[in-house]
């Protein structure tokens, strides 16, 4: 099984998958592609290789591709029922699937004017009304989540499970942006950064010297 990723200080949408399958401890080889640039637009060489949507992350399983993170994520928990990436309660599992299709399609302003740098600090940057709004969101879910779902540990179901993997590069952007939240939401956010895949994704993201414009607009090359 392989997982083919872009540049973990920018792709979001890579972390997603890969945390999800190392903190679940499910094997697999890691592809690193690096973003570039053509004609002032985003791409991302030799992707073309493993899917025709020519964008990160793709999973190869059995020698068939599965693109989208949200894809990924439900392939990986069919074929892995044992870790139990989502919970076993029927309500509690209807919810936890909303609120990452939630993540997946929404919260476009967030995305827009703090994009996903984890090396850098940019403290109260890109801060408008409309990201308030998704951040006001995003934090009345985890606060829903915890208080009906989230009592037998410090996650959003309590154990560790895909919507923790689908928010993980939220709370990467609540620190680069020091943003600040309701203690829930900050305790939450300590318990996504103390997971063991988390921490290495963010020291695999600090190594990387490749400067990408387009997710760097509060800094200079």
């Amino acid at each position: 099984m392989k997982l083919v990723i872009g540049n973990k200080n920018y792709s979001s949408w890579s972390m997603r998958p890969w945390v999800l399958l190392r903190q679940a401890q499910i094997p697999f080889e890691e592809v690193q592609l690096k973003f570039g640039d053509q004609q002032g637009r985003l791409t991302v060489p030799g992707v073309e290789k493993y899917s025709k949507a020519r964008k990160v992350p793709v999973l190869v399983i059995d020698g068939e591709s599965v693109w989208d993170s949200l894809a990924i994520a439900e392939t990986v928990a069919e074929r892995f029922p044992d870790r139990q990436l989502w919970p076993a309660d029927a309500k509690a599992r209807a919810y936890g699937r909303s609120i990452c299709a939630e993540m997946h399609s929404g919260f476009q302003a967030l995305r827009g004017t703090m994009p996903m740098n984890i090396r850098s600090r940019h403290p109260g940057k890109g801060l408008t009304a409309e990201t308030q709004r998704d951040i006001d969101r995003i934090v009345a879910i985890w606060a829903e989540c915890r208080e009906r779902f989230g009592h037998g540990g410090p996650l959003l179901f309590g154990r560790f499970g895909v919507a923790d993997a689908y928010y993980a590069p939220v709370v990467m952007r609540f620190l680069t942006y020091e943003v600040k939240l309701p203690a829930a939401a900050q305790e939450y956010c300590e318990a996504v950064k103390s997971l063991a895949a988390v921490r290495e994704w963010m020291e695999g993201a600090r190594r990387e010297s490749e400067f990408v414009p387009e997710d760097e607009p509060y800094s200079k090359q």
